[in-house]
């Protein structure tokens, strides 16, 4: 459908752009920055991925003035005819775009996902069994600094000699302490990840498995990683990680959705619809529900198989380049987007690397390895993902030529301290210039972020 420019929702969204020109200009200005930056950087965060332009259309609509709660047909407010269709046809999309049975679309977060599947599954004190942080594991998984590794008791497992997760520790930890959920998927792991093993220790010793596919959802739904919506007996993942989305969460299900949960006369199905509402959330944001539907629209195109798969082909010639080059890559390589590299045979900490890079216009971030003697301020890795580079319709030689830029830097720079660091100004410009040549040549322009806002006068 082509919106005329006389559409009430389109009049809407010039009017918005055009008052934050005419009002508020120093505001407008700093957004004006953010989108130049984004366009003009070589971004290579592997938790992040960049939403097309309807995408972020869809959180700026009039959805984001509706004040609700429950769920469609439930709801505690009135007005609510229209935002029901909108959830009830992202629902649709999500399980279509995972093969699940049951979603739940209104998680603000991927972590609120975690939350809401961890606190009404376990009690205080009960046994979570994680992957530890500086394994590759994410903060809800059960670390310390977080409300899952306090609130629970938490043990976590990690990885063997060659960086692969260590089942032997997996099937041990798990007999001696009797988990009662254990979660599988990580933050930091390269390879791909036996959801059926983790399915098959979760049975022995009868605990509840969750998989967490935040950073490898969009490998998922287009096939190129396994599954587990019909392994784990439930799954969450992030919208904005790899599925190109808004900032939010999903929780999914297979076969086991209709499955009573052990101890209880609920489903899990009716459980975690709960647990979101009204256990842990009230009004969910409209906006982002609708945007997290257009993006599960784009994932089910054609074309979205094609991005993924650039992401893949794009993380291993990243990973092969940088070995080549001299780097030590964890694991040996990759099975999905992310690529880590240990900085500190460098003689360089996490933290030098990573605002080094930054100075000449490429984006990472410093990350913990395993046997790290840093902390995750510090650390002694560099975790570089394809997400960007591949919505920039990068390949071979343009992933090669970015494994260049960032072994000049790394190569140039001269640690002075454990944050302290020099840099050749002379260096430092050159590079900033190379990178300013590869993003014109790569633009995001089929996303929108090619050009500065625009601002149409009366």
């Amino acid at each position: 459908m082509t919106i005329m420019p006389s559409s009430p929702l389109a009049s809407y969204a010039q009017l918005g752009v055009r008052q934050l020109h005419d009002q508020d200009p120093e505001l407008y200005a700093l957004l004006d920055r953010e989108h130049r930056r984004q366009s003009e950087t070589l971004a290579m965060i592997a938790a992040s991925s960049v939403a097309p332009p309807s995408v972020a259309a869809c959180e700026g609509t009039v959805l984001g003035n509706v004040t609700t709660e429950g769920y469609p047909g439930a709801r505690f407010h009135a007005g609510c005819e229209v935002v029901d269709e909108v959830e009830r046809l992202t629902v649709r999309r999500a399980k279509a775009a995972f093969g699940a049975q049951y979603a739940n679309v209104q998680p603000h977060s991927g972590s609120t996902a975690n939350q809401a599947v961890l606190f009404s599954l376990l009690g205080p004190g009960d046994v979570l069994l994680g992957m530890e942080l500086s394994a590759g594991g994410h903060l809800t998984h059960g670390s310390r600094a977080s409300v899952s590794g306090r609130y629970f008791t938490s043990v976590g497992y990690g990885t063997d000699a060659s960086g692969l997760i260590d089942f032997a520790e997996v099937e041990r930890l798990a007999k001696e302490h009797r988990p009662k959920l254990i979660v599988c998927g990580a933050s930091a792991y390269p390879r791909t990840i036996d959801f059926a093993r983790f399915r098959a220790v979760a049975d022995e010793v009868g605990a509840v498995l969750l998989a967490d596919i935040s950073h490898i959802s969009g490998l998922v739904a287009a096939g190129l990683h396994p599954s587990p919506i019909d392994i784990a007996h439930v799954t969450t993942t992030s919208t904005y990680k790899q599925l190109y989305g808004p900032r939010g969460g999903l929780i999914l299900m297979g076969k086991d959705a209709d499955m009573p949960v052990p101890g209880s006369r609920k489903t899990f199905a009716e459980t975690f619809q709960s647990a979101v509402f009204p256990f842990l959330q009230g009004t969910p944001q409209l906006q982002a529900i609708a945007a997290k539907g257009r993006a599960l629209a784009l994932a089910a195109e054609p074309g979205f198989r094609e991005l993924a798969g650039r992401v893949l082909n794009g993380a291993a010639t990243l990973a092969a380049a940088l070995s080549a080059a001299g780097y030590h890559v964890l694991t040996g390589g990759t099975d999905n987007h992310m690529v880590l590299i240990d900085v500190s045979r460098r003689g360089l900490t996490g933290i030098i690397a990573e605002q080094a890079l930054e100075s000449c216009g490429i984006i990472v971030n410093k990350n913990k390895i395993p046997d790290d003697p840093h902390g995750p301020g510090v650390t002694s890795g560099l975790r570089l993902g394809t997400n960007i580079l591949a919505a920039r319709s990068m390949e071979g030689d343009a992933i090669r030529r970015c494994a260049a830029l960032v072994d000049r830097v790394l190569s140039s720079v001269q640690a002075t301290g454990t944050c302290e660091w020099h840099l050749d100004d002379a260096i430092r410009a050159r590079v900033r210039a190379e990178v300013a040549e590869l993003c014109a040549l790569h633009p995001l322009s089929h996303l929108g972020l090619a050009q500065p806002l625009e601002v149409t006068r009366r």
